[in-house]
Order: C-alpha cells, then structure tokens, then sequence
C-alpha cells in the first residue's frame, strides 16, 4: 500500500514562542521531570514486550513502542522549549504597555483589563492576550490616554488606554 507524501501545512511546523513567564518555566520543568521518570518503566515494557517473539504480530509491543515514542518526543519538545525560553520581566514602570504588564482599556464605554504576555500563554477568557494578538500588538509600546485602532474582520474598533501597571 502506497502512502501519500504531503507538503506540510503552514502550520504544521511552527516553533513555540520563547515569551514565558517564571510560572509557565517552572511548569514547564515538573511536566519534564514527570516525562523523564515515566520513561525507564516504558523502556523496561518495550524491552520485555520485544522478547516475546515475532514484532509484525506482537500488538502490545508496538503500543509500547509507540508510547515510548511519543514520551521522547515530548521530552524533546521541553527541552527545546525551555532551552529557547525567554522569561518575561517587567521591571520598568514607566507607563509604556510592555510584555508581562497589565493595562486597563475602555472600549465601546466598557473598562476591560488585559495582562500581555506570551502566545503560550495566552487565555482571553481570563483577560490574558498575547503580545502577538490584533489587540496585543497593538498596545505594546503605547502609553496611557493614548486611543488605539484595532481592526477586526468586518470592523474597526477603538480602545482608549486608561492605566498601565
């Protein structure tokens, strides 16, 4: 059976932004050490699985492997995470919206409040953007009593930047 060979997709292959904050690397570390004392118990079950006999039949032992496998990768992927973070300090208080810092915006006679930091990161919901988000980017390197224009997919809209913390 032949398989197809794809190009990958734009999205397929893009590197995690580096922006963390101390908390985000601490976890980041715990989920690592996590990964690397699950894997000799997952090595010792491939091993053990292998000595049962023909690999083309031995079903347990290619979930085993799999799972090995996908423990590496991930193992991987921390560390490369961790090895390229860049922590998010914002020691300035200058009145300048920055990475790390909070800022509170009027828009459309709604005050809303808005900490910036990383993509990784980023929970809207909870009032938590992304530096690289339309409403993010746009407020980084402003400063209060400065208006902002965001501009939406059917619309633009104005936010009014009220303080910086």
């Amino acid at each position: 059976m032949r398989t197809a060979n794809r190009k990958p997709g734009k999205f397929s292959i893009l590197k995690p932004d580096p922006f963390l904050t101390k908390e985000k690397l601490y976890k980041l570390k715990e989920e690592l050490e996590k990964l690397k004392t699950i894997k000799p118990a997952a090595a010792t079950e491939v091993a053990r699985l292998a000595e049962l006999g023909d690999f083309s039949e031995n079903v347990e032992y290619q979930l085993a492997k799999g799972k090995l496998r996908g423990i590496n990768n991930a193992i991987l992927k921390l560390e490369n995470q961790i090895h390229e973070a860049v922590l998010i300090e914002n020691d300035k208080k200058d009145g300048v919206v920055r990475i790390g810092g909070e800022v509170e915006v009027s828009c459309n006679g709604k005050v809303k409040k808005f900490k910036i930091l990383g993509s990784v990161e980023a929970d809207p919901k909870n009032g938590v953007i992304s530096y690289n988000s339309p409403i993010g980017s746009a407020l980084v390197g402003r400063m209060a009593g400065e208006k902002v224009f965001v501009k939406l997919v059917d619309k633009e809209v104005c936010y009014e930047i009220l303080s910086v913390f």
